[in-house]
């Protein structure tokens, strides 16, 4: 998947300033490649158009969701509990160079901020983001268990005795929402499946 051509073309209905629209993606490449991504990087933000894809008839605005993909984890910093709010920030800050309204900026945002908590939104737009963000949970066990080992680096700074009980309250949170996924699709798809690899990674914890 060509990440930058798919930026591009999202862009162009907002703006025809070519050095503005290559600026922001070399940004969020740069960002994306830091050294200390070892999941959140741009294989994730694919992985999640391609989950998005398959339901885009379902998406009522996909330019905006598609912005909210390249957005949500652009600030990523494992010792840091507002990566969240600076990437709404630092999306905010793009979106209002390229010309979008205040209205779509917002919605965009707001999409950004519920990855933090992941609880089920009042917009289904924002449950479809959440889900695709979430639906390597509910991959088959080697996958996960690749993901596991990728999210573990990303915390390397913190010994076991910090990073298991931390790891354990997360995988927790995600058994306590009742489901993990918001929307039908990725129930159907996934639910089960994320249930199993959680309470498997629980126990190794």
């Amino acid at each position: 998947m060509n990440l930058n051509a798919k930026f591009t073309e999202l862009c162009f209905p907002f703006s025809k300033d070519n050095d503005l629209i290559n600026s922001l993606w070399l940004e969020i490449e740069k960002k994306y490649s830091e050294k200390g991504r070892h999941y959140h990087g741009l294989l994730h933000l694919e992985n999640m158009f391609l989950e998005l894809e398959a339901v885009k008839s379902n998406i009522k605005d996909f330019p905006a969701i598609s912005f909210s993909v390249f957005y949500h984890d652009i600030v990523y910093d494992a010792s840091s509990k507002s990566n969240e709010e600076k990437s709404a920030s630092w999306a905010e800050e793009s979106l209002r160079k390229l010309g979008l309204n205040k209205s779509g900026i917002s919605k965009i945002t707001a999409q950004i901020i519920a990855t933090k908590l992941h609880q089920k939104s009042d917009d289904m737009d924002t449950d479809y983001l959440l889900d695709a963000d979430l639906s390597i949970l509910g991959k088959d066990k080697t996958v996960y268990l690749e993901y596991t080992k990728k999210i573990r680096k990303e915390y390397s700074i913190y010994p076991d005795f910090l990073y298991k009980p931390g790891r354990k309250k997360v995988l927790r949170h995600f058994l306590e929402l009742g489901s993990i996924f918001k929307t039908a699709e990725f129930i159907d798809r996934y639910e089960l499946k994320a249930k199993e690899n959680i309470a498997a990674e629980l126990q190794t914890l």
